[in-house]
């Protein structure tokens, strides 16, 4: 049979400058590829001229529309002395390490210059600030105050970015093109501003670990870990990958060195090591407490856990030093727990199961959640002002005094920390003296004139020349997030693959809040869920990540938040197939379109089990093969062309010249066949691919910002 393509040419021929359409040679000879399947149903890609696909593959599959049985592959460690994981949040960010010869002594960055006096800080605000040429000036509270203290005309000329790790979430379209907004209103890449940031963390990181251990090389022996939200689809991923190669973190050729960890998991991963006297009931708190140290300790809630592990205690032993905390050790094979990463810009959430002996993990839901952070809160702040003053005015003064603007943020934020459902007394909030003024010169009368005419009367103007706004008030501007923060919980836990949940962590900076606590304690603890929270829960998923790094096989099992093929060319079958699918070439009909699964949503895949698939080119001499690869969220599709089907990327295959003598280009094209092995159990879709005469790896990635 002739398929009709579209490939690409080897660079510096004729057909390099464009698409060519080609006609791949006759797959005959290699029946024996098919595995007991009939030929007749073996899938070939969508000819270019099919709706919907001015772009076709540039290969010719040689498998059956069946996947072959998956292989399970251990992966391959190389080794590392240290790692060292960079927890790049919404509102702050730090980084944490552990050396090899002791995984788990898990050593916090040092202090920080800046912030509160007297105040020991183990993460930075996720603050970056450039100067008017767009070179790295500083981060964190250096940045933050540095940018405080230049005077109002000169800091219209600075970048000034804050709380930018949302436009990764947020864009539907995101490239390596994608521009961020600094708080003057200025543009530039937004890979560039990603890698500004985590070269400052790769160099204070590296010269912490010189001064720690002067003889450690730092070439080869550093893995890196950054965390991103497993709700991030596979873009945002490649994202950090991308940045943290400009950065300098670890180059293409040592991509293993780099690991991209999910903050839900690392989390987990932690709170497994965690013993009964670091964790928080929550439902044991004592009436009216406002603060996490002033709970009950969970020790309490395990007693019958205990009496039924004494009748096992060699498994209990067994696990504890196996490094399983005391929590796990009680809890038996099977029992499943939330993890809820309450962040700055997003609520992230995983379910896993524990596997014992060996205390793995086994995701039993895809990752979940949407953009709940706390940065709501600030957004529910600035409407709230935008009400008062004007929201006109607001944006005004955003644009004109954008270092006021930040001082202003500041102030409602260190309010916004001591905000509690039980707090008696109303909160102050300190406006800076260029907003009193802007306004006076824009309005022609004062703030508290203002306050006096807007229709908002739970804020008055304090004596002390502030903003007083009631505890009432304050806790109206958590609701909208913390709502949403609930109901992405309980929506999780009507699907059937989480009942029987015993325990839900509530981790991230954001589960901090006293009035987050209390509301998802109330609104889970009529359903006998027990809500539990670690001691140091802003830094849970920052240890956990080092930990993550030490061992990544711990998650043992993900499940495919999406659907994964490719498009291609099947028998036509009447009455099965759609009339106007209908493809006639040489006397035989074709389906066009067909949605070839590689994994479905919701498919549970184990670390390190490979879809594989087997290619030829489609024709002599090609150097270039792609191959577009479609999405979805729904398991059953049919076409590329359903709704809610897309392009997400593209898989491309870099190609040595055929061997074999002087007269191998003549050699027909389906000689040459590509085996390509792809990875979805991992955090990151990888593919691997084999030149099956040769036995030579060809180079192979897949890339979902080009799309």
């Amino acid at each position: 049979m002739w398929t009709p393509w579209e490939s690409e040419g080897s660079p510096g021929s004729p057909e390099a400058t464009g698409p060519t359409k080609m006609l791949a040679v006759p797959e005959m000879g290699l029946q024996g590829l098919y595995s007991g399947s009939s030929p007749e149903r073996s899938p070939v890609p969508s000819p270019p001229g099919s709706p919907r696909t001015q772009e076709s593959c540039g290969i010719a599959p040689l498998t059956p529309s069946q996947s072959p049985k998956p292989e399970a592959r251990a992966p391959q460690q190389a080794p590392f002395s240290v790692v060292v994981a960079i927890d790049f949040g919404t509102t702050s960010s730090g980084y944490a390490f552990s050396f090899a010869s002791d995984p788990e002594a898990i050593h916090m960055m040092r202090k920080w210059e800046g912030g509160d006096p007297g105040v020991a800080h183990q993460k930075t605000p996720t603050c970056l600030l450039l100067t008017p040429e767009g070179a790295f000036h500083s981060f964190g509270y250096t940045a933050r105050d540095y940018y405080h203290d230049l005077d109002p005309e000169e800091a219209r000329d600075w970048l000034y970015f804050e709380k930018f790790k949302m436009k990764i979430h947020s864009a539907t379209d995101l490239t390596l093109k994608t521009q961020l907004e600094a708080v003057n209103g200025k543009k530039m890449p937004a890979l560039e501003v990603f890698a500004h940031a985590l070269r400052f963390f790769k160099e204070h990181a590296l010269q912490e670990l010189r001064d720690q251990c002067p003889s450690l090389p730092e070439k080869d022996t550093v893995r890196w870990v950054l965390t991103v939200p497993a709700i991030w689809k596979q873009p945002a991923k490649q994202f950090m990958r991308e940045a943290a190669y400009l950065a300098g973190l670890v180059s293409r050729e040592d991509a293993e060195q780099l690991l991209i960890a999910l903050e839900p998991e690392a989390a987990s991963v932690y709170c497994r090591k965690l013993r009964l006297h670091q964790l928080v009931d929550l439902s044991s708190r004592a009436p009216g407490s406002g603060r996490l140290g002033e709970r009950r300790s969970i020790d309490s809630s395990f007693r019958q856990a205990r009496e039924q592990l004494r009748r096992s205690r060699h498994s209990r032993t067994f696990l504890v030093e196996s490094g399983v905390g005391e929590l796990w050790a009680e809890m038996q094979a099977g029992d499943r727990y939330v993890v809820a990463d309450c962040g700055g810009g997003t609520v992230d959430l995983t379910v896993h199961q524990l596997e014992q002996p060996h205390g793995t993990l086994k995701e039993l839901y895809k990752a979940s959640g949407g953009p709940c952070g706390a940065v709501g809160v600030d957004l529910a702040f600035e409407q709230l002002l935008g009400r008062i003053f004007g929201e006109d005015f607001i944006a005004t003064f955003k644009r004109q005094r954008p270092a006021a603007w930040v001082d202003l943020t500041i102030a409602f934020e260190a309010r916004k920390r001591t905000a509690g459902p039980h707090r008696a007394g109303a909160l102050n909030i300190s406006l800076p003296f260029s907003f009193i003024d802007f306004y006076r010169k824009q309005r022609g009368h004062n703030v508290e004139t203002a306050l006096r005419r807007s229709s908002v009367n739970f804020v008055k103007w304090s004596s002390q020349g502030m903003l007083r706004m009631s505890c009432e008030a304050m806790n109206d501007l958590f609701q909208p997030t913390v709502s949403g923060i609930i109901q992405h919980i309980e929506a999780l836990l009507e699907r059937p693959e989480v009942q029987g949940v015993k325990l839900l962590f509530l981790v991230g900076g954001f589960a901090e809040s006293a009035v987050l606590q209390h509301a998802v304690q109330a609104a889970l603890g009529a359903r006998g869920l027990r809500v539990v929270v670690p001691h140091d829960v802003g830094l849970t998923i920052l240890k956990g990540a080092v930990l993550f790094g030490q061992a990544p096989g711990v998650v043992r099992v993900r499940r495919s938040p999406l659907t994964y093929g490719v498009g291609v060319l099947n028998r036509f079958v009447a009455g099965r197939h759609p009339p106007d699918k209908l493809l006639v070439r040489d006397g035989r009909r074709w389906c066009t379109d067909v949605f070839e699964r590689f994994v479905a949503a919701e498919q549970s895949v184990a670390l390190g089990e490979e879809v594989l698939r087997s290619y030829c080119p489609a024709r002599p001499g090609q150097r270039r093969v792609l191959i577009n690869l479609y999405c979805c969220a729904a398991e059953d599709a049919r076409f590329i062309t359903d709704p809610g089907v897309r392009k997400c990327g593209a898989l491309s295959l870099e190609l040595e010249p055929a061997e074999g003598g002087p007269h191998a280009a003549d050699a027909p094209p389906s000689r040459r066949e590509i085996r390509t092995a792809m990875q979805f159990g991992d955090t990151e879709i990888k593919v691997t691919a084999v030149d099956v005469s040769t036995n030579r790896s060809v180079r192979a990635a897949i890339d979902f910002l080009s799309n």
